[in-house]
């Protein structure tokens, strides 16, 4: 208990792990409300909703989660810079070497500091460029939109999982 105690008066302590955690937050909240539009909006929508109206029902959810996005991928920045401080002044002190010595480390970080370009990219292209239907499609048309509704949603997951999985090997590489 008193060790506890330490960890939440020591602010030395208690900045690194908020920041961590406001880090993790953020991107779970990200990555959990891409996977919902993924595994349950678009294909019920697929099951439940005539054609013509799957690309404006998708859209409609989509425009609240740009929203939380935008803001998410500001803070996922600013506390992911400020983890990369806090652990390399872990290293320092475990190692006598700060983070920029640490190969492997830089490795991974590289790949998904790379992983968060694609993704911010993907993201900026679907804030950018809206494809709004305007009711003058073909069925052809329509069956490309039920397909996929909101542009490189499903590829947005898969970065989104192979950047969780470059967090963790990085989490593990500086304990």
């Amino acid at each position: 208990m008193e060790s506890l105690l330490v960890v939440l008066t020591d602010l030395s302590q208690l900045i690194p792990i908020l920041v961590h955690w406001l880090h993790l937050l953020s991107a779970v909240i990200w990555i959990g409300g891409l996977a919902f539009l993924v595994m349950a909006v678009t294909p019920c929508l697929k099951t439940v909703v005539p054609k013509e109206f799957i690309k404006p029902i998708s859209e409609a959810f989509y425009r609240q989660y740009k929203r939380v996005v935008g803001v998410l991928f500001v803070v996922i920045l600013f506390t992911g810079g400020l983890n990369l401080h806090y652990v390399s002044e872990a290293m320092i002190l475990a190692t006598g070497e700060s983070v920029a010595h640490h190969a492997k480390y830089l490795i991974i970080f590289f790949i998904k500091l790379f992983l968060v370009l694609v993704i911010l990219t993907i993201f900026l292209y679907t804030v950018i460029f809206q494809n709004e239907p305007t009711g003058d499609e073909d069925q052809e048309e329509l069956e490309e939109m039920a397909i996929e509704p909101v542009p490189f949603q499903r590829v947005a997951l898969w970065v989104g999982v192979f950047i969780i999985l470059c967090a963790a090997a990085m989490k593990h590489l500086h304990t």
